[in-house]
């Protein structure tokens, strides 16, 4: 199996701006993703930024870093813009891992690129593990997906999917125990064949993408097949607050 992992980094974010950049262990955050995505099977990794700051700091420590356009309206049109720079061909798998996920298991990059692999009649792949608190299945950050036995997403949403009738409908439900193995948290990993992505750019975005901001429902808009799979390990979650920044600063403590 030949891959490739493209990790989008940009500078601006809404809660957190500069958070590639963002020290933890005395590393940059999209140095110490990179770093997990080289102990993966991966033949390449790569850092796509539209930003010179991100760009010096992965060429200073030795990365194979791309500048891209900054008018993306999505980190996959950024993937695009990849795949068309470095030649890849219609048949080629690109991995897009998140740059904001420092504790990625290499193990689940090779997973969701083999899960494409072996699909071949899926444009995207991509994981979900259990969700087991009420908390997080009523949190619209979390987004859910459902799927069906041949592992085919069925829906992603940012609402609790799917809906317990007997449980949910009741005062006494929001303090009840979660029934495990029945809800899926999506993580937020992709493998995309390029045919696909030179696709998707040229759809308008889709109504429900618009509606979830989820941008994977412009493809199902579409009719793109997606594998879903439980991953095979535990996967931390992103940074996306100050508060996700200092979880993950003691996390990862003063590790090089």
């Amino acid at each position: 199996m030949s891959f490739k992992v493209v990790i989008p980094a940009r500078f601006s974010a809404s809660r957190l701006p500069g958070k590639p950049l963002a020290d933890i262990g005395g590393l940059p955050m999209v140095e110490r993703v990179r770093r997990q995505c080289l102990l993966s099977g991966a033949d390449e990794v790569w850092v796509a930024t539209d930003d010179q700051r991100i760009y010096d700091v992965v060429a200073a420590a030795g990365g194979q870093v791309l500048m891209t356009r900054g008018d993306h309206p999505s980190g996959t049109d950024r993937l695009q813009e990849v795949a068309q720079l470095l030649g890849c061909g219609d048949q080629d798998i690109l991995v897009n891992v998140q740059g904001d996920e420092p504790l990625i298991p290499p193990a689940v990059i090779d997973q969701v690129a083999g899960n494409l692999a072996a699909h071949e009649g899926f444009g995207i792949a991509t994981l979900c593990e259990p969700i087991e608190r009420r908390a997080d299945l009523f949190n619209a950050n979390i987004v859910k997906t459902v799927f069906d036995v041949h592992g085919r997403a069925l829906y992603f949403s940012r609402a609790p999917i799917a809906w317990d009738r007997s449980e949910f409908g009741t005062p006494a439900a929001a303090d009840a125990p979660l029934k495990t193995g029945q809800w899926w948290r999506h993580i937020g990993i992709y493998a995309y064949r390029v045919s696909l992505l030179n696709r998707y750019v040229d759809w308008p975005p889709a109504p429900l993408e618009q509606l979830e901001s989820l941008e994977q429902l412009r493809a199902m808009y579409h009719g793109v097949p997606i594998h879903v799979a439980p991953a095979c390990a535990e996967v931390p979650g992103g940074v996306d607050t100050p508060e996700d920044l200092a979880r993950m600063r003691a996390l990862i403590g003063d590790k090089p």
